[in-house]
């Protein structure tokens, strides 16, 4: 098992949870609101600099006393959301959180809760901090991920996967363990709210069509 260097972590957490802040104020709290770049920078800095405060001050350190640290695939996902916002007019209609990749955080994420719950027993968390484990999942997902940029399908968020699976092989961020990398709660209640708002979607158009139907 080897953990990430300490001071790193701290850095890793102040930066992620910052990006993860400006994600929710850009693309959540604000989204009616026009972004210019201007506007949109200025918000990235107070939300980077809120983070950077000292000690208790900072709210990536109550965020990390709840939560620890913000997995490598949510902080990504956020700066790719920040990064669409910055150009409106080229917006990909394609969600940066796409259907397939939310629907296996959905289940990997209630896998594991199952599995640190007691219900499974089967040391799948544990796993993730293993010399074997983690580096074959690690490969899997990076193999996954350029096949798909390769392909010219969901090029983004491959690359946001890819990173991901680079930033835990090269410094094992943000604690040394695979999952962590790829999943936290933060990231398991998107990819919920991904998959229940399509289905409500889908749902309503049904709906819809049984209605005009003669």
């Amino acid at each position: 098992m080897t953990l990430p260097d300490l001071l790193l972590q701290g850095v890793y957490a102040r930066l992620a949870w910052g990006v993860v802040l400006a994600a929710v104020l850009v693309c959540g709290v604000l989204r009616a609101y026009p972004f210019s770049p201007v506007r949109l920078a200025l918000v990235i800095a107070a939300a980077l600099g809120l983070m950077w405060l000292p000690g208790e001050a900072s709210p990536a350190h109550w965020l990390g006393l709840a939560f620890q640290r913000p997995s490598g695939l949510l902080a990504g996902l956020c700066v790719a959301a920040l990064v669409r916002s910055a150009r409106p007019a080229r917006a990909d209609p394609t969600p940066v959180l796409v259907p397939a990749l939310a629907a296996v955080l959905a289940v990997g994420g209630a896998v594991l809760y199952a599995d640190a719950a007691g219900w499974l027993s089967a040391g799948i968390y544990g796993a993730g901090f293993g010399p074997l484990g983690a580096p074959l999942a690690g490969i899997g997902v990076g193999l996954l991920a350029t096949g798909l940029i390769a392909r010219g399908v969901h090029r983004e968020t491959a690359a946001v996967l890819l990173a991901s699976a680079a930033l835990f092989a090269l410094l094992r961020l943000p604690s040394g363990n695979f999952f962590d990398a790829m999943l936290d709660p933060f990231l398991w209640c998107w990819a919920m709210w991904c998959l229940l708002s399509r289905a409500s979607r889908r749902a309503r158009l049904w709906h819809r069509q049984r209605l005009v139907q003669p």
